[in-house]
């Protein structure tokens, strides 16, 4: 069993540690804007992010849960809680194994053409280095447009 709360500055380094853990991107990482999934003990079980950009986006970021959380709804819970509390559009970035995932949740691929200028950088960058950087399989770019 967990419960969702609002992370707090003593959290920042789980947070920090469980990103490294699960290997996603670790930029970006201001505590303030995560929200937290926690067991009985308070201890971290999952976390997520709406992250802001430069070029007005928000990014659905650093969704991550502890591996012994998996397959319990955590990373669902988390996707739920921050949809209900920013609304679209909103994009995300992911492993393209995981994009039906997302797409339960009303996100679909950006083609191309859409890609907001942040976006347009990041993949930029994931084919400049070859594969070298990013997830194996490639790097989706999704977004949600409406509830």
């Amino acid at each position: 069993m967990f419960e969702l709360r609002p992370a707090r500055k003593e959290d920042a380094a789980a947070i920090r540690r469980l990103i490294h853990l699960v290997g996603i991107n670790p930029t970006g990482l201001d505590w303030r804007r995560f929200v937290l999934a926690v067991d009985q003990h308070d201890r971290l079980a999952g976390c997520a992010q709406v992250k802001p950009h430069g070029d007005g986006t928000r990014e659905l970021a650093s969704l991550a849960v502890q591996p012994a959380y998996r397959g319990q709804g955590v990373a669902r819970r988390l996707i739920e809680y921050l949809l209900a509390h920013h609304p679209p559009p909103l994009y995300l970035t992911c492993r393209s194994r995981l994009q039906p995932f997302y797409e339960k949740f009303g996100f679909r691929v950006v083609s191309p053409q859409e890609l907001t200028p942040y976006f347009r950088r990041i993949l930029r960058l994931v084919t400049l280095f070859g594969g070298r950087i990013g997830p194996p399989g490639g790097l989706r770019v999704m977004q949600r447009k409406s509830y």
